[in-house]
């Protein structure tokens, strides 16, 4: 009797806001899927009601029990195909989930990535400056590690591009470069998509005008960039 063929873990990105993002190919994939392991089932949720996918979810992320992890492991290993999604975007781009990964990679399980939307790539492509090289450092730590994250940043040469939630979003910009350039967008596809470029300062002094909630992205220009 030959084993039953291994399953794929699929790494399905969503919409960062505008649902209309999801692609036809997502959505294949999420309906066709046995199970997907979500962020947050309820956020995952409202989005396959408006998809009409009635697949099973279970909840997968930084705190999920390792027995949850082991059983999706071995629903793969028996033949099961299994999509990962975020609550918004790629799944393990500065999110949970990477866990999941590593372990399919490490059991010869093949992983297959459904491309789609991403924070990160959107405002690179809307800064106007080089990307053919930049780094992304996710999220500043909160305390720890704080000052040396913003001291290494301002030693990178070339782009970089950071994530920022609205209750930091002014200490973060008070401890970037002052003489760089940024890119800051908030609510990226949403209905209050707002971008906002010039110095720090200059940054600081449009958001006051305008509004600080919401998710944002940084981009910090290459040094000496004009």
């Amino acid at each position: 009797m030959q084993p039953n063929k291994r399953g794929q873990l699929f790494i399905v990105a969503t919409p960062i806001g505008n649902l209309a993002d999801l692609s036809s190919r997502a959505i294949e994939t999420l309906r066709a899927s046995d199970l997907i392991c979500a962020e947050d089932t309820r956020v995952t949720g409202g989005l396959l009601s408006k998809c009409e996918i009635k697949t099973k979810m279970i909840t997968v992320q930084q705190h999920t029990d390792e027995s949850v992890l082991n059983d999706v492991i071995d629903q793969l290993k028996e033949g099961r195909n299994i999509s990962v999604v975020t609550d918004a975007g790629t799944p393990n781009i500065s999110d949970p989930g990477g866990q999941l990964v590593a372990r399919a990679v490490a059991e010869d399980i093949e992983v297959i990535p459904i491309p789609g939307p991403s924070a990160l790539i959107a405002a690179l492509s809307i800064s106007g400056f080089a990307a053919d090289n930049f780094t992304f450092l996710g999220f500043p730590p909160h305390k720890k590690g704080r000052e040396t994250y913003f001291r290494e940043l301002a030693l990178i040469e070339h782009t970089v591009v950071l994530y920022e939630a609205t209750h930091r979003i002014e200490k973060t910009l008070a401890q970037l470069p002052q003489d760089r350039l940024l890119v800051v967008c908030r609510e990226l596809t949403k209905l209050y998509e707002t971008t906002y470029r010039g110095t720090a300062a200059e940054v600081l002094e449009a958001l006051s005008k305008t509004s600080k909630k919401g998710e944002f992205v940084v981009v910090v220009a290459p040094q000496n960039w004009k």
